[in-house]
């Protein structure tokens, strides 16, 4: 464990935190409605997925695999499909989770060397692990973070038109 992020972890998370901002820009401005809109075949709606990027990516990985938290570990199996937004569950609701998980995640991100090998994995669910570090957390995370990004683009262009980066 480092005090101060080395140059590596700073410059991995500043990548990670433009992602983030990506998929809470892109949605800057729906309604509650619009958030839950199901656009593409599949069924998924924009909501859910940040809800799975909250629960099943930011706290999945950095503070149950990389740091270990048991109570997190069990709450993992308490939430069901991430991807399942309740209709009593407001958008704000959701949105402010990944919020806090991502400043959690944060909290991890910044105490652990790159090195650092993960505290826990769920052999039982996924054999093998296929990451081992920190690093490989984070590269990991940014991959599927900007994966899903693009995802709200596209849901984000079909629900009203609005485009997140428009080149000319």
């Amino acid at each position: 464990m480092t005090a101060s992020p080395e140059p590596e972890v700073r410059a991995l998370l500043s990548f990670l935190d433009g992602q983030r901002r990506h998929v809470l820009g892109i949605l800057d401005g729906l309604d509650a409605d619009a958030l839950r809109r199901p656009v593409l075949p599949s069924g998924w709606n924009c909501l859910g997925l940040v809800q799975h990027l909250a629960l099943d990516v930011e706290r999945f990985w950095f503070r149950a695999v990389v740091a270990g938290e048991q109570d997190v570990i069990g709450a993992l199996d308490d939430d069901g499909d991430a991807w399942q937004v309740g209709p009593q569950v407001r958008a704000a609701e959701v949105l402010d989770r990944y919020r806090a998980e991502s400043a959690r995640a944060d909290a991890v991100i910044r105490a652990t060397a790159a090195d650092t090998p993960l505290a826990w994995w769920p052999h039982h669910l996924f054999g093998a692990p296929h990451l081992h570090t920190l690093r490989d957390v984070l590269l990991h995370v940014i991959t599927e973070t900007a994966c899903h990004a693009g995802h709200l683009d596209a849901a984000r262009e079909l629900l009203d038109g609005r485009r997140w980066l428009v080149l000319t």
